[in-house]
């Protein structure tokens, strides 16, 4: 049966919870709308509009309109439906929205005309679209959000499957001595842009799937994002319906033992392609973000036999039409559960594959430190007829690591970013004045960003300068917030950066805490860092921030190491560590940041994303040559280390220390403060400049997509 979204009076008698619908004036009944598509998260004008509504609630609801409309009081609302100022911008908002749903780009028509009408289904374990919807945890979640956005402004038809965590992932506190505190706390579905799915009979839309045994149902309900043009539906197992044991199958992202992990990515992979087929959507292309989803190409196999194919067919059908994206080289990052564990799952499931236990387990089979066991990655390049890398240097280190399961050809698409998300708003004004509003069409060609050049270096580097004062304050802000909510004593006002100098050179380092990324790398000789960060005529100051995965002892630790010099007076509140990091703290931090730091022990870091989104902001990154930045560094937009990768680790982490020391000391702080009569220091600028051309056209989220369609999509259609 089709489903469809309805009303609230439609779902009146279901009992199941359904958008808030607050009483809005009639000149502004859209207002809801807007807010419940995320398309204002990177719209200028939408965010403008809605920020003029109420500053204070804008800021105090972290830029969530949905919440913000709940709280502003009729007075208010009263006011603006009789402003004319504020109903021209409004009405001129919604043209260029409906104009955004409603009108194709030619891109596709244009450039990619094999896709032009055809369908891509994408299945990611988490999204990264906007704070206020927490079900992501880093970079994979950040990239497949920043996929689905640019999805949309392509008008590629996109559809994404996920999981909507009604606990999400933590929120981080940091006690005063440094230990990381993780509080999962539930999303309100009323106070976010999210949407139930219903039946046209008022019914909710619910898939149902074996676990266990076929009398051991799972049922999973459907919730709908919009996301500008792309159309995301997330599963959740927290129903009535459901026996107490399995409600919780979607309670966290990444919680739980190995069969928790399983049970999870039974529901996401074989859940999602049933959903697709409950909503009538055909895909033409399946693709699978990482091997969390590997058990949609299992699914779409056996509804391949069921339609009559016989296994042959039905495998080359799977596979022409499938792809895999891998994300990692570090080993632990793949799912690998073991066979008795599947047996118990899969029992009932591979007959009707037409397969025995022995040919089932050979589809996933990979050799793992503890033996042998049933690999999520090795599934997925099994089964899906292309595979690829993020990086070409992490193509190479995949093809070595999976050799006997990868297909015959393997491709690297290097990771982009979203422009529009993640470029800063001083940045935008600026491009706007002097490149031409039209900017943002000329995200790939790079002849266009040459004309960086002829911006005037004084106000270039102003821009920058407000960038950063608008990272101090928002850091301010912050402090002030919770020092009035309880949760900040005095002690932790250095460590949160309370006495940070906008007039100082400041430096970035914000991820994920594992210890391959190695955070506190930069300690490794205490003495001449403080040095470096005292010095009396060119101090240096760091802001770090991120979260470790409540399970990552060791990436609990070197948070609680960063706090601990973030406390100590002798690097006299240079070093701050900026607690509970997500993507509205990752927008100010890469916009605000001087240089962006990452020295991951290479070649570990599969592509990373988080210096491009600095380096678009005119924020150069002074990083290890791996990952992404291995192509991206051209020698004159940053500062590029050749990481160490003989002897031991400490010998390793002792030489790419010293680099960073000696970078720093005869390269990045003389070039900042070597400043002209006009207080303006040009070569910095050239640096800062240089960073922005080179990274915004070669590693946008429209160069990324385009390589998408162009390198894969199209040969599976």
């Amino acid at each position: 049966m089709e489903a469809t979204l309805i009303t609230r009076a439609q779902s009146a008698s279901t009992n199941e919870q359904v958008p808030f619908e607050r009483e809005l004036p009639d000149s502004l009944d859209r207002l809801m709308e807007l807010a419940h598509n995320f398309w204002w998260s990177w719209s200028p004008e939408a965010r403008d509009l809605f920020r003029s509504i109420s500053v204070t609630l804008w800021r105090r609801t972290d830029h969530n309109p949905v919440l913000m409309l709940r709280m502003v009081t009729e007075d208010r609302l009263q006011k603006l439906s009789n402003d004319p100022q504020f109903l021209t911008r409004y009405n001129h908002l919604l043209a260029s929205f409906d104009e955004m749903l409603h009108t194709k780009k030619t891109e596709m028509t244009k450039h990619y005309p094999a896709l032009a009408e055809k369908e891509v289904a994408y299945f990611s374990a988490e999204y990264g679209l906007h704070s206020s919807l927490p079900i992501y945890s880093g970079g994979l979640g950040v990239l497949a959000g920043d996929i689905c956005k640019t999805a949309s402004d392509l008008g590629l038809r996109f559809t994404a499957i996920g999981f909507m965590y009604p606990r999400g992932y933590f929120d981080q506190r940091i006690t005063t001595d440094g230990e990381q505190l993780a509080t999962y706390n539930h999303i309100v579905p009323v106070n976010v842009a999210i949407e139930h799915r219903f039946l046209k009979t008022g019914e909710p839309a619910i898939v149902s799937l074996p676990l266990e045994s076929p009398d051991d149902l799972l049922h999973l309900q459907i919730w709908q994002v919009r996301c500008g043009r792309t159309r995301m539906f997330l599963i959740d197992s927290d129903l009535d319906l459901n026996k107490p044991w399995n409600r919780d199958i979607s309670t966290r992202l990444y919680g739980g033992d190995q069969e928790y992990r399983l049970r999870q990515e039974i529901a996401l992979g074989m859940g999602g392609v049933r959903v697709l087929k409950l909503l009538n959507i055909k895909p033409d292309v399946w693709h699978a973000n990482e091997g969390h989803v590997g058990f949609m190409l299992l699914e779409r196999l056996r509804l391949a036999i069921q339609s009559g194919m016989n296994l042959q067919t039905a495998t080359a059908y799977v596979r022409n039409s499938s792809l895999f994206t891998t994300h990692t080289p570090v080993p632990a990052g793949h799912d690998s559960f073991p066979f008795p564990l599947i047996e118990r799952y899969f029992a009932h499931y591979w007959p009707q594959l037409g397969l025995d236990k022995e040919t089932f387990f050979e589809l996933g089979r990979h050799h793992e430190v503890w033996g042998e066991g049933f690999n999520m990655t090795a599934l997925s390049m099994n089964l899906a007829g292309q595979s690829n890398a993020v990086s070409k240097r992490h193509a190479e280190v995949t093809r070595a690591m999976w050799s006997s399961h990868l297909p015959e050809r393997l491709t690297s698409v290097t990771n982009g970013v979203h422009i529009p998300t993640w470029i800063a708003p001083e940045m935008s004004m600026l491009f706007d004045k002097r490149l031409g509003k039209d900017w943002g069409e000329h995200l790939n060609d790079p002849a266009y960003w040459e004309k960086i050049d002829k911006i005037d270096d004084v106000e270039f580097w102003e821009t920058r300068q407000h960038c950063k004062a608008s990272l101090m304050s928002f850091i301010a802000s912050r402090i002030r917030r919770s020092w009035q909510a309880g949760t900040l004593t005095t002690a932790g006002f250095v460590p949160a950066g309370a006495v940070l100098d906008p007039s100082i050179l400041t430096i970035g380092f914000a991820r994920r805490f594992a210890t391959y990324k190695r955070a506190t790398l930069i300690f490794h000789d205490l003495e001449r860092l403080m040095r470096i960060v005292n010095d009396p005529i060119r101090p240096v100051q760091f802001i770090f921030s991120g979260k470790a995965h409540p399970a990552d002892e060791g990436g609990k630790q070197m948070i609680k190491e960063v706090y601990s010099y973030a406390k100590d007076p002798k690097f006299a509140g240079r070093i701050a560590f900026i607690e509970n990091y997500d993507m509205h703290v990752a927008k100010n931090l890469v916009r605000g940041v001087d240089i962006w730091m990452n020295n991951p022990k290479a070649p570990l870091e599969a592509s990373g994303t988080s210096g491009m989104k600095a380096g678009i902001n005119g924020v150069p990154n002074f990083s290890i040559l791996d990952g992404w930045w291995l192509e991206g560094f051209k020698g004159n937009n940053g500062w590029g280390l050749d990481g160490s990768t003989t002897g031991t680790q400490a010998e390793q982490d002792a030489a790419d220390a010293t680099k960073m020391y000696e970078t720093l000391e005869r390269e990045i702080i003389p070039l900042y403060y070597d400043k002209g009569s006009d207080s303006v220091p040009h070569g910095w600028v050239q640096v800062s400049k240089s960073s922005t051309k080179t990274v915004i056209p070669g590693f946008s989220g429209e160069r990324m997509v385009g390589d998408y369609i162009s390198q894969l999509y199209a040969n599976a259609v």
